[in-house]
């Protein structure tokens, strides 16, 4: 078997940034989210794919949309980036949708202001009509690791300091 490069690992956020991301939770509940949240992981040794797991039960008619704080955050090292994409299987029966098409983390969101936090915005997008409905701990959402160059002109010396977004017009 193929010897794979390391260079990223998944981590969970601080209990008081998950409980800040969550509205219409009591503290119980949110405490008992929190201790069941699940790391990233392949399903198998050929998958490129790290599968996301909901937090919470959703459930979404078509049209629908929800933020969902993963309570996942990422260390990757410099020249790769984490792309986040709906799973294959929910988009082909749901056309479940990412927002904003594909989820760029870069390596540097790791040490944002809200810890590099990473959220998914998605929408069932069915145009059959078919109701989304996932239970806590599902997969919902994968994230691929890719390796990426930089230009010979380059001289980016811009640093992150906020969270999502705050690359934007830098």
């Amino acid at each position: 078997m193929k010897e794979f490069k390391k260079i990223a690992k998944f981590e969970i956020v601080s209990f008081d940034n998950f409980k800040a991301s969550l509205e219409g939770f009591s503290d119980k509940d949110v405490k008992c989210i929190y201790d069941e949240l699940k790391k990233p992981r392949r399903a198998t040794i050929g998958s490129a794919g790290y599968d996301f797991y909901l937090p919470f039960n959703i459930t979404l008619a078509p049209g629908e949309t929800i933020k969902i704080p993963t309570g996942i955050r990422v260390y990757i090292e410099p020249n790769y980036v984490l792309k986040l994409y709906p799973r294959s299987g929910l988009g082909f029966k749901y056309r479940l949708q990412l927002n904003n098409t594909v989820g760029i983390i870069d390596s540097d969101y790791y040490n944002s202001d809200n810890e590099g936090h990473i959220f998914a915005k998605i929408t069932n997008d069915s145009n059959e009509g078919k109701i989304l409905d996932l239970k806590k701990g599902e997969a919902f959402m994968q994230g691929i690791f890719v390796e990426y160059g930089i230009t010979f002109d380059d001289d980016t010396t811009g640093i992150r300091n906020g969270g999502f977004g705050s690359t934007s017009g830098k």
